[in-house]
């Protein structure tokens, strides 16, 4: 049975963040909240740790994968962002918003869309993501948590530890998270596509 840590949704505790980021770098599969839904994560280079996510929500080849990263400045290192693009960062960045994008080499080809060569990217705006994202010092692998026979995503962690709780290594529990997931945009072209209509202000992406 996984760990399970209750910590403060607004001024998480540094001794949980600590382990939890300790058991990431061990590479260990952790449940975490988010600004939208949970989500599952890892850390960049854990492939064991990858593949169990995929089999915890059967994902297929084609899947994006998304970078949950700290900050603005951090999204460089792993994307390829052009001015346009970079406007749209600043603007909704953090929040509930993945922006697929060209990823760079510095992105493991196993987290690369196989055929566009792209990432998607998050700064979320949860303070205990945010917290986990800080200590850890680099972006965590993360999908949002919907399991292959759920219509709507968990609210409460302890139906998450109930339903996984023997498939992942931590459940971080601060409270309810939401049902709506991010709202997902495509960056990579000149033009901005929205992917999946999720939560936040969908207004500037609607064509």
């Amino acid at each position: 049975m996984s760990q399970f840590f209750e910590v403060h949704p607004e001024t998480p505790q540094p001794r949980l963040i600590r382990q939890a980021v300790k058991i990431v770098r061990e590479g260990g599969v952790i449940v975490y909240p988010t600004d939208s839904t949970f989500a599952l994560g890892c850390g960049m280079g854990e492939k064991q740790a990858l593949d169990r996510i995929r089999e915890i929500r059967r994902l297929g080849s084609e899947h994006n994968f998304t970078l949950a990263c700290r900050d603005l400045s951090e999204i460089g290192t792993y994307a390829r962002v052009e001015n346009s693009a970079y406007r749209l960062l600043k603007a909704f960045t953090p929040g509930p918003y993945t922006f697929v994008l060209r990823a760079t080499g510095e992105v493991p080809r196993r987290l690369q869309h196989p055929k566009r060569k792209t990432i998607g990217i998050r700064v979320p705006g949860h303070p205990v993501a945010r917290a986990l994202l800080e200590a850890l010092g680099e972006p965590l692998m993360s999908t949002s948590l919907l399991l292959p026979d759920q219509e709507l995503p968990f609210t409460d962690a302890h139906s998450v530890r109930e339903a996984i709780g023997r498939q992942v290594d931590l459940i971080i529990d601060a409270g309810p998270c939401g049902m709506e997931p991010s709202t997902v945009v495509a960056l990579y072209d000149e033009v901005p596509v929205m992917l999946r209509r999720g939560k936040g202000d969908v207004s500037v992406f609607e064509t």
